[in-house]
């Protein structure tokens, strides 16, 4: 049988362009690389693109900011605009065709004309092209849709770039017979149309066709249309696996085609598969034809056949099978593992395993078996109770790779990094080679693609540990906990699968101004139970409480009239507060700051200065004490006696300048007063 491929095939410029964008902003980037919606409408590339730790989300705030590749469809203005908000590095991968579509949309919105976009409603080109109209665009798939339109002047007309030229101008001709002023922008991608003339080309010479791309692919389905309106057979399918020999019985020309969604080793495989069944039809006619028969004791072996052997040579890159064929099999090291692993720790001489065909006959003559498909044959149905049944499973961590790692559950299976733990995971490599406990949450097993979340199975644990918690947790007991996060008000203390709230004001019996000052992340320490709130799951803690209150003995330690060490603290309009120490403040009066009147504390003291004070008195139970640095500068300065002075004399004068007789001012004084100043004296 001959296999004929289309002249235009696969991959279009800008499906190629966004996948080597994506893939570059992945090896550059320590952060995560995300695609809005699949980057391609093909399983297998976007399975490839995972694994390299490219992950595809739905929306712009599914995890946490990271790099955004805007696929090849294009969105509207307000999606770019939101992930930009959310904090996105935002890298816009758009098709330039599907720019151009977008630019003249929004032009022709802007110059008043009422926008008219032919495709598909459905989608994500389509729906991006309306958003650049602020929405106010109308859809229509082909020209009986448009000839509904009414009550409109002008019309701007443009195309999905996928569209067949032949329907885009039926609509606009329908448009202009009815009467509208239309404008119209072929937006349609040269490339499109070429494949699509192509693959028609072809469907008319060959006997069947095979279009290869996702089932989701819009101009994979328009391909496929195409390719059967010739009348030719025409299957559409997505791997070489979904070919059916069926479709080649008396076939002498086959015909291959892609969609723009499909890499080009896709479509080699595809090809070879094609061309082996042919070979393999042929040899088997010819067979028929001459009356051979195989000997009983020797195996044909049919792609996809599934065949248990012995093993007979380990190698380094290859394991040699014997399963009963003319020659042994060959399972190379890819088939054998799905992960780069050494063969001699997967399978010794002499063991027996099982193995699929995937092609029964190689360049020198050998069939090339796989293990891993196997393998996978027999675990896919477990995996799909343990999803469906949410079941916790085992599995090997195997791998490290960008965006996550890969892990061994008797199939390749992926676990994202943001779903290895409840928090954010710095290096994933210590969790190699370890046996770790997770859920299945998607698989589709056409596409081999099994992603897990260890994070889940943490998180069901972490909710019965609160449970069990909070029964038996009680106002009053002292527990141990460990530090897990700090803020400005206080830190968040795990208690046993429970985060308790330390406020700042419960952490020491003084003044701190941020929990750092006493505590830091990790530390394990034990915490007093203040409130239990069971119903809202809260639980308010102490540190203080399980310390040593520095006011016990205070009368004690600080006794009325000794001298002690203080320092200032914080100043007051009536006085200055003094630490004596941690906990334990006293008030200086302003009245006993100085032997002298005071304005203001601050004309003597300032806050951090080192001071003596004397105790005046201590109130324990109103945790007051009353300091003096008055009285520590009275004992210091020894006191002097008050030296007696006699009253000034003065020498008085009459109003003529006369000395007045040589009176004194005192002798000039009354009597009475002369008698209040001796007895003063």
């Amino acid at each position: 049988m001959e296999v004929l491929v289309a002249s235009k095939a696969g991959f279009c410029f800008g499906v190629k362009r966004a996948i080597e964008m994506a893939q570059k902003e992945s090896e550059d980037k320590a952060s995560p690389v995300y695609t809005l919606g699949p980057i391609i409408h093909n399983p297998q590339v976007v399975d490839k693109l995972t694994q390299q730790g490219i992950m595809e989300i739905d929306n712009v705030n599914d995890g946490p900011p990271g790099c955004l590749i805007i696929r090849s469809h294009g969105v509207g203005p307000e999606i770019l605009e939101g992930a930009r908000e959310y904090g996105h590095q935002v890298v816009d991968a758009t098709c330039p065709f599907v720019r151009r579509a977008q630019q003249l949309a929004r032009e022709f919105s802007d110059e008043g004309y009422q926008v008219v976009v032919v495709g598909d409603r459905e989608h994500p080109e389509v729906k991006g092209i309306v958003g650049w109209t602020g929405g106010t665009a109308i859809v229509v798939e082909n020209a009986a849709e448009a000839e509904k339109l009414t009550g409109y002047n002008r019309i701007g007309v443009v195309a999905q770039t996928t569209q067949p030229v032949a329907n885009f101008n039926e609509v606009v001709r329908t448009l202009q017979q009815k009467g509208f002023e239309v404008k119209s922008g072929n937006t349609i991608c040269h490339a499109t149309s070429e494949r699509q003339q192509a693959a028609l080309e072809l469907a008319k010479k060959v006997d069947v066709m095979v279009v290869v791309g996702g089932a989701k692919s819009a101009n994979t389905g328009k391909l496929t249309r195409l390719c059967r309106s010739t009348g030719t057979p025409t299957y559409q399918i997505e791997t070489a696996d979904e070919l059916k020999r069926q479709w080649f019985v008396g076939v002498e020309r086959a015909g291959l085609t892609a969609g723009a969604s499909t890499p080009g080793w896709i479509i080699e495989e595809v090809e070879c598969r094609m061309k082996e069944v042919g070979e393999e039809m042929a040899m088997e006619q010819e067979t028929m034809q001459e009356g051979m028969q195989e000997d009983v004791e020797v195996r044909t072996l049919h792609h996809g056949d599934e065949v248990r052997g012995t093993v007979v040579q380990v190698n380094s890159d290859e394991v040699l099978v014997d399963v009963g064929a003319k020659s042994e099999g060959v399972v190379p090291l890819r088939e054998l593992t799905s992960y780069n692993t050494d063969p001699h720790e997967v399978v010794k001489v002499g063991d027996e395993i099982d193995v699929v065909v995937i092609k029964s006959e190689d360049s020198e003559g050998r069939a090339v078996l796989s293990k891993v498909r196997a393998d996978a044959e027999k675990n896919w149905g477990g995996l799909e109770e343990a999803m469906e049944a949410g079941t916790v499973i085992e599995g090997t961590v195997r791998e490290v790779v960008k965006g996550g790692l890969l892990v061994d559950v008797g199939v390749r299976a992926f676990l994202p990094a943001s779903l290895v733990d409840i928090g954010y995971v710095e290096d994933l490599s210590k969790y190699l080679n370890e046996t770790i406990r997770v859920k299945v949450i998607e698989m589709n097993k056409n596409r081999r693609k099994v992603i897990l979340s260890r994070k889940v199975v943490l998180e069901e644990e972490q909710a019965k540990a609160r449970e069990e918690l909070f029964q038996k947790l009680e106002d009053g007991q002292v527990v141990k906990g460990i530090v897990r996060r700090l803020t400005d008000f206080g830190a968040f203390v795990d208690i046993g699968g429970v985060d308790g709230l330390l406020h700042i004001s419960e952490m020491a019996w003084y003044r701190i101004n941020h929990p750092s000052e006493v505590v830091n992340v990790g530390d394990e320490i034990d915490v007093k139970v203040l409130k239990v709130d069971k119903e809202n799951e809260k639980v308010s803690l102490g540190l203080k409480q399980v310390l040593p209150n520095p006011w016990d003995n205070i009368e004690e330690k600080y006794i009325v009239g000794s001298i002690i060490p203080a320092k200032v603290v914080r100043l007051a309009p009536f006085g200055a507060f003094v630490q004596l120490e941690p906990g334990v403040e006293g008030l200086v009066h302003i009245s006993h700051l100085a032997e002298q009147h005071v304005e203001k504390p601050e004309d003597v003291v300032s806050e951090g200065d080192e001071i003596n004070v004397k105790v005046l008195s201590v109130d324990a139970g109103e945790k007051r004490i009353r300091l003096s640095i008055r009285e520590v500068n009275k004992e210091r300065t020894p006191r002097q006696p008050k030296k007696q002075q006699k009253p000034q004399e003065y020498q008085t004068t009459s109003e003529d300048g006369n000395d007045g007789g040589g009176m004194t001012l005192g002798e000039a004084m009354p009597p009475e007063v002369q008698e209040m100043l001796k007895k003063n004296q």
